[in-house]
């Protein structure tokens, strides 16, 4: 399939800038594959829709304060670091975005926070990530972190909001985040509440948690026609023993596997076997997932409302179907669902 055929008309007032007054109280769609069904619920009502011992697949990442506000030596000129991976705890080496770039040459000393807190030198700006910075300090790796972090922001894209906003770090993390790595938030999992949580586990849905560390390349514009062509930043990712015992074991019993998020959907086929089994796997991966790809380990998912020509956009294609996609959109256009990170869900049957 060619780029365009994910392209649609979405009208900028239906990207959501707000997450819903209570996490689980947002609209949910719910589109039906088999019977080609479409109705309209909140997301509480997922309970609906499970039985006991079927399986919720939840990436536990935990977004870190990956945005920061520094000043360029002599000019003083604001730059904007956007921190995208620890390469080297030893040496405090950084891969990061900088803005503007054109601003930013090699051997430039950038200073951050009051009486210039921490110090970077730009040693690398050749990377396709971007620059590498190393912070220069002589300070324990774990209180570098510390400070880093706490100069820091959540970095809830721009175009969701202002800059001058403060932004509701608490509401930018799933209840049940974890492992600190992601620069962004997996967005399906936002909807949960700790309340509904409970709610499923006592109705004897099973939990089973994978890692995927979001990345930028997530939302890194694909620029080929062919989508065949276009290469994926490769992202962090874990499944444990646990986890590819709890899906497989109700995988051979026939039970409901649902994919919170195209992060999980993505990390569930990447170590699948020739037997159709999830394996341990604590690796990278790159898999960019569009149609005709069949879909091999869960047969449920939820995820929210996507922008066009997002990858996210064309991995629900390939879960879905991309003609039964384009008609539930085109309805929840008609019916102004909320779109985005802090958009409405969907539950795809």
């Amino acid at each position: 399939m060619k780029l365009n055929q994910f392209n649609f008309k979405l009208p900028n007032e239906l990207i959501a800038k707000y997450p819903s007054p209570e996490r689980d109280e947002c609209r949910m769609m719910v589109i039906d594959r088999k019977k080609g069904k479409i109705e309209h619920k909140i997301f509480k009502d997922l309970i609906k829709y499970f039985d006991n011992g079927d399986v919720m697949v939840f990436n536990n990442t935990k977004v870190f304060p990956a945005r920061l506000y520094g000043s360029k030596e002599k000019t003083g000129a604001e730059i904007e670091v956007f921190l995208l991976r620890e390469l080297n705890p030893d040496n405090k080496l950084w891969d990061v975005l900088v803005d503007p770039a054109r601003k930013i040459r090699i051997g430039n000393k950038l200073y951050f926070g009051e009486n210039d807190a921490l110090v970077a030198e730009v040693i690398d700006n050749t990377t396709s990530r971007g620059r590498t910075l190393r912070f220069l300090c002589d300070m324990p790796h774990d209180e570098f972190k510390k400070t880093l972090f706490n100069l820091g922001e959540t970095p809830l894209p721009h175009w969701i909001r202002p800059k001058v906003e403060k932004i509701d770090n608490e509401r930018y993390q799933t209840v049940y985040a974890k492992e600190e790595g992601a620069v962004a938030a997996p967005s399906a999992g936002l909807h949960f509440s700790q309340i509904l949580m409970k709610r499923l586990e006592i109705k004897g849905i099973q939990f089973a948690e994978v890692t995927l560390h979001v990345g930028l390349g997530n939302f890194r514009v694909i620029e080929v026609e062919d989508l065949s062509k276009h290469k994926v930043d490769s992202e962090k990712i874990r499944i444990s023993e646990e986890t590819a015992k709890i899906i497989n074991d109700a995988k051979d019993k026939g039970k409901r596997i649902c994919a919170v998020g195209t992060t999980v959907l993505r990390t569930l086929e990447t170590p699948v076997t020739t037997t159709s089994r999830v394996q341990p796997y604590d690796g990278w991966t790159n898999k960019f997932i569009f149609p005709p790809y069949e879909i091999t380990i869960p047969n449920r998912m939820i995820t929210n409302f996507h922008l066009p020509l997002s990858k996210m956009y064309m991995m629900v294609c390939a879960f879905s179907g991309y003609d039964f996609l384009r008609e539930a959109y085109n309805v929840a256009i008609k019916e102004k669902y909320g779109f985005g990170t802090y958009g409405d869900a969907m539950l795809i049957l």
